[in-house]
């Protein structure tokens, strides 16, 4: 009877040992016992060869081009329309001024037009807004004027084109507010002053040296009006003219003082 013989001898040359359970070298296919089961052990042909393969693994860079870019990355930025590589700063079709970016294209005629005609009229709606205002400013006026000239206090023996009309706001403490009055449109400020402390019953000292005296201001500028000019020139006055049917302001103010600090304050 044969001998019944299990297993496989080891493929290293010189050895041949039979082992029942031999290792199958997945390098090079060989059959190999327990002592030459590793490569080195038994001088394996496919990891000689592969060794031999083997180069440094060196790092590809792609580079940008970009004109005077020396950008680059690990992986290739290509872009979709020019099909360059570029690096990330520059892989937009804008930012690399692309050679296929597309010009944006121009508005429709109709549109150009329409946006035209809405720009235009809301200028002329502005313009005409200035005018209207212009025109409501000055209906105001002769409103007030009109208001003043059936209750103004005055001389009633003035002519009609002499008279000068104001709301005269009285000094802070006196009984009433304002009053309404006229004056001669020649009549110098002193005069006027005069005047309308004895129309509305305020003492007036402007004859004695030390004291207060009582001055006509101006409501916007706040100045003490010189009391030897006439009415006539401030109404006629190119900066801070006083208007016929305006208002004024009576205070008492000390001899070297020459403007009232708030004059909003009697308007109020």
């Amino acid at each position: 009877m044969a001998e019944l013989e299990l297993g496989q001898h080891c493929e290293v040359e010189g050895c041949g040992q039979l082992d029942f359970l031999p290792f199958v070298c997945d390098g090079c296919s060989g059959v190999f016992c327990l002592q030459h089961r590793s490569r080195a052990a038994h001088g394996c042909s496919e990891v000689n060869l592969k060794r031999e393969d083997v180069k440094p693994d060196h790092h590809r860079y792609f580079l940008c081009t970009y004109k005077n870019c020396d950008g680059k990355e690990l992986v290739p930025v290509l872009c979709p329309y020019c099909e360059k590589v570029f690096c990330l700063r520059h892989r937009h079709q804008s930012d690399h001024e692309c050679e296929k970016l597309e010009a944006p294209k121009p508005r429709m005629a109709a549109t150009q037009q329409l946006v035209k005609d809405i720009v235009e009229s809301k200028k002329e709606a502005t313009v005409n807004k200035r005018c209207r205002g212009a025109k409501n400013s000055e209906t105001a006026a002769k409103v007030i004027l009109m208001k003043l000239k059936m209750h103004a206090c005055g001389d009633k023996s003035l002519p009609q084109t002499e008279r000068i009309y104001f709301q005269v706001f009285l000094p802070k403490g006196s009984k009433e507010k304002s009053k309404p009055m006229f004056f001669c449109s020649t009549w110098s400020i002193g005069k006027v002053i005069d005047f309308a402390a004895s129309i509305a019953n305020l003492k007036n000292d402007n004859n004695k040296t030390t004291a207060k005296k009582l001055r006509l201001c101006h409501t916007a500028s706040g100045e003490a009006l010189p009391l030897d000019q006439t009415l006539a020139s401030w109404i006629t006055k190119e900066k801070y003219p006083l208007c016929n049917g305006g208002n004024v302001i009576l205070e008492y103010l000390d001899n070297d003082i020459q403007f009232l600090e708030d004059a909003n304050s009697y308007l109020e």
